[in-house]
C-alpha cells in the first residue's frame, strides 16, 4: 500500500517527491524482528492524521533544551503524515542564522505509551546537514517534564539513534544519560556505526535497540555494534517504564554544530512506522 501511495506522489509532485523520498526503498521492507519477539504496540502512520492516543506535540521555546535555536511548535507544517509517513520538519523563518529563527517538532508518547524492556524500532530516513541534530529515543516516566517527580538525568535516558549533522551525515551515536554514584550526569557513549559509504539521508534504515534486566543492544538495519550493560546500582533508572520521542533540533551549545550558510532548509525526518516487541506477550 505505501509503495502505491508513494508512486502516486511521483505522478502528482513529479521530480520534487524523488527528491523529498529515496526513489529505491521506500517500500522495499524487508524487517523482521524474529520469532522470539512479538508485537505489543506499533504506530505505521497509515491514517490521514496524528493519532493522538499514542503522541504528543511537544511545545517548546528556543533555548528550552540544550540552547537549540529552534522552537517546538504544534502546527501541522512542522509534523504531519504524508504518504504512509509520519513527517517532521525543520524549517528556516528567515534569512540569518540565530536562535528562534527555526521551527520544528518534537513528539512524545509519554503519559500515553510507556514500555519496561524489550524491542524497540523505527523505520527512519533523517534528515542532514550543519546544524541538524534528529534523534529517536526513550525518556523514564518519572521525569519531572512529563509529569513525575524525578528531574533529568535521574529518569534515565536511552538514546537510541542520534545524529549529528555537523560532524558526519552517515554516521550515528548511541549513548545513555543516567546520575553516577555522586548524583551527577554521567553518559556512556559505547559505539557510534558509520556506513560504509552515503549518508543515513538517502534512504531509509531501521534503528533499534533490545533492552532487558542486563544489558541494552544497539543495532541498525539488524546489524548490532553496541552494547551496555544496565546492571550496576547506578543504573537502577533503567529499570522502569520508557516512553519514546522523535524529533530534529536545530543547533544548540557548540558553535560547531549551529547551522550556517552552508545549512539547507527545510529538512525533513520521514518515519515509515515505530514498533515495540517483547518476548512471551502479544
Amino acid at each position: 500500500m505505501k509503495r502505491l501511495m508513494w508512486l502516486l506522489a511521483v505522478a502528482v509532485t513529479g521530480c520534487q517527491a524523488s527528491v523529498r523520498y529515496p526513489a529505491a526503498n521506500l517500500a522495499d521492507d524487508s524487517y523482521q524482528a524474529g520469532e522470539q519477539w512479538q508485537l505489543v504496540w506499533a504506530d505505521e502512520f497509515d491514517k490521514a492524521e496524528l493519532n493522538d492516543a499514542n503522541w504528543s506535540r511537544r511545545v517548546a521555546k528556543a533555548g528550552r533544551f540544550n540552547a537549540e535555536w529552534q522552537r517546538y511548535t504544534d502546527d501541522e507544517s512542522n509534523a504531519y503524515i504524508d504518504n504512509g509517513c509520519l513527517v517532521i520538519k525543520a524549517i528556516h523563518e528567515g534569512e540569518s542564522h540565530g536562535e528562534n529563527r527555526y521551527t520544528s517538532a518534537r513528539l512524545e508518547t509519554a503519559q500515553k505509551q510507556s514500555w519496561r524492556y524489550g524491542k524497540v524500532a523505527a523505520r527512519i530516513q533523517l534528515p542532514y546537514g550543519q546544524g541538524i541534530w534528529p534523534a529517536f529515543w526513550m525518556v523514564g516516566i518519572n521525569g519531572k517534564r512529563h509529569g513525575g517527580d524525578t528531574r533529568w538525568p535521574f529518569c534515565g535516558e536511552i538514546d537510541i539513534m542520534e545524529l549529528w549533522g555537523s560532524k558526519d551525515d552517515g554516521a550515528v551515536e548511541a549513548t545513555i544519560h543516567y546520575a553516577d554514584r555522586n548524583s551527577k550526569h554521567a553518559w556512556i557513549h559505547p559505539q557510534t556505526f558509520k556506513l560504509p559509504a552515503g549518508r543515513f539521508a538517502d534512504a531509509f534504515h531501521v534503528f533499534e535497540i533490545e533492552w532487558d534486566e542486563q544489558q541494552i543492544r544497539w543495532m541498525v538495519d539488524g546489524q548490532l555494534y553496541a552494547t551496555q550493560p544496565i546492571t550496576a546500582d547506578e543504573f537502577g533508572e533503567f529499570h522502569q517504564e520508557f516512553f519514546i520521542l522523535l524529533n530534529i533540533a536545530v543547533g544548540g551549545k557548540d558553535p560547531d554544530f549551529r547551522p550556517d550558510e552552508r545549512s539547507v532548509f527545510p529538512q525533513y525526518m520521514y518515519v515509515d512506522w515505530v514498533r515495540v516487541y517483547q518476548q512471551g506477550k502479544s
